[in-house]
């Protein structure tokens, strides 16, 4: 089991994802760690029909995103994950829409990290992906710094310069990134975690790498777009754009600089 440079995400880690499903990009650090936690930051059900119209409503593909997830980390005798809700109406952040809420996730996640107190954070890569990704990137980017620790990321899928998608491998090497080759039994759990999630039946397409990597999240500058290619999601058509994005990362920093929260280190 190659864990060389993974010891920093092997002792009590507190898992950032967007989506029920995310987290099995990551399922060697979720078996390896010593005490893992994941927080799902959305109910993972767009408002769009398109996603949840054969379930009839958008809640009801909620909950069942929710009790696959459930099935899911049973899989691998992980504790029950956290679901971020807004502070104060105990309303889940919806899939597509992180990025319109980002104080309230923000003030969510502190609270959830200073309940945890983990020794390091990871979130999915700033990569243009999906907008939810990149919000949780930007999200742990601010709560490890407010905090004092170490964040650490994960690729999950990008839009090439040739317009292919390419799945958990970082777009540009920085020269820190580190492997976990899974195990055999790694890998046959992962799978069988994949298999629990029948709403999602191609996320063994963007989940299959024998390998995942890992790297210390690098001090993006979030007034930037991911990179100068195509993002993703603009690709696909949806209503949000890079520079959206961009400026409520921008609006964000602005509005939180001097609120605290509960900001001080994690002991």
């Amino acid at each position: 089991m190659n864990q060389a440079g993974l010891e920093a995400l092997l002792g009590k880690v507190l898992v950032v994802v967007a989506h029920q499903d995310d987290e099995t990009a990551c399922a060697a650090v979720l078996q390896r760690a010593r005490e893992a936690k994941v927080v799902f930051a959305t109910d993972g059900a767009p408002d769009s029909e398109y996603f949840w119209g054969r379930l009839g409503s958008r809640q009801k593909y909620a909950s069942v995103r929710r009790a696959e997830s459930l099935e899911s980390l049973a899989v691998i005798r992980l504790a029950e994950p956290v679901f971020l809700e807004y502070p104060s109406r105990h309303i889940p952040f919806r899939d597509q829409e992180l990025y319109c809420c980002l104080p309230d996730a923000l003030e969510a996640l502190e609270n959830i990290v200073h309940s945890f107190k983990p020794n390091a954070l990871l979130a999915p890569a700033y990569e243009g992906g999906h907008p939810d990704h990149d919000a949780c990137s930007f999200l742990v980017h601010t709560v490890g710094r407010r905090l004092f620790i170490p964040t650490w990321e994960m690729p999950l899928y990008y839009r090439s310069s040739t317009g292919d998608l390419v799945y958990q491998k970082f777009r540009d090497s920085l020269g820190s990134e580190v492997m976990a080759i899974l195990t055999e039994t790694e890998l046959r759990r992962r799978g069988q975690m994949l298999e629990k999630y029948v709403s999602q039946p191609d996320a063994s397409t963007f989940v299959s790498a024998p390998a995942e990597c890992y790297r210390p999240q690098p001090n993006y500058d979030y007034s930037l777009a991911p990179h100068c290619g195509p993002l993703n999601y603009e690709v696909w058509g949806w209503r949000m754009t890079g520079a959206d994005l961009c400026m409520a990362f921008q609006s964000c920093e602005g509005m939180t600089r001097n609120l605290t929260f509960k900001n001080q280190p994690i002991s």
